[in-house]
């Protein structure tokens, strides 16, 4: 996997780091499949659990300069940078004021943002920002990162965010809450085994997600061309009934094992009938 990291003004540790976890490359792997690995090896060299969540390992985790790694990644992977090129397209079209990007720490998408329309206000969402996030976005004057969501935004984007936490329903509930009626969200999930991280208690939302979001106010717009990213308006306020959510929530993680099966079958027998 190869990275220019030249003009980038990394601190003597996150150098350092980068160049350890570049050491520990393993051959036959494509550039997705070798970023995947090393990710999965810091989470291992942190003793995180995907099952059982010790907290102090996996902040200390997230606060690893792989992430760093991982953003100059996307920001070097043509797929990648479609999709995040074709978000920002979307959002300028639709003339949005102000946007939020719900754990963007990296800012790509931001700075994308802000440099196509500089009259839109960009925040980004990010409880512990890393130096060089702050660094990045230090020139724009239509971009900010916050640590609290005390505003009603035109459009929030979130991008490969849920699968992370452990309770990604309420997590989504407080993205809903902080868009205006009538305004929107983008939301891209990985709700499979890719990496580590991805918590497998959130993989049942991937058959399930279109009907919570139905549930806490939301309709469905569809995908966002050419991209990863699926459309969903924000069409009434109410509060969350979370008796209802949380049951639905039971319900879809029982009914996701056969629902797995189920797909399986169907795909043996379309191998089968070709």
């Amino acid at each position: 996997m190869n990275i220019d990291f030249s003009n980038i003004s990394f601190n003597t540790y996150e150098i350092e780091e980068i160049n350890k976890l570049l050491a520990r490359q393993k051959d036959g792997l494509s550039d997705l499949e070798q970023m995947w690995y090393l990710m999965d090896l810091i989470w291992d060299d942190m003793r995180c659990d995907n099952e059982d969540l010790n907290w102090e390992s996996i902040a200390a985790f997230y606060s690893h300069p792989v992430w760093l790694l991982n953003g100059f990644f996307i920001e070097q992977d043509s797929v990648s940078m479609e999709h995040r090129h074709n978000i920002s397209n979307w959002m300028i079209t639709q003339r949005f004021v102000n946007i939020v990007d719900y754990g963007g720490g990296f800012c790509t998408l931001a700075r994308l943002i802000a440099i196509k329309d500089v009259k839109i206000n960009v925040d980004v969402y990010e409880p512990h920002p890393s130096e060089f996030g702050l660094k990045r976005i230090a020139e724009f004057d239509n971009i900010k990162i916050i640590q609290n969501l005390t505003q009603k935004y035109d459009c929030l984007v979130s991008t490969d965010v849920l699968e992370h936490v452990p309770d990604p329903l309420k997590v989504f509930s407080v993205m809903v809450d902080s868009v205006k009626e009538d305004g929107y969200l983008v939301v891209a999930n990985a709700f499979f085994p890719m990496i580590k991280c991805h918590l497998p208690r959130t993989f049942h939302l991937r058959y399930s997600f279109p009907f919570f979001a139905k549930l806490m106010g939301l309709k469905k717009i569809g995908l966002l061309d050419g991209s990863h990213a699926t459309i969903y308006q924000k069409i009434k306020t109410a509060q969350p009934n979370w008796y209802t959510i949380r049951l639905f929530e039971l319900i879809s993680k029982l009914v996701f094992p056969l629902l797995e099966i189920l797909k399986k079958t169907l795909n043996f027998l379309k191998r089968i009938s070709r």
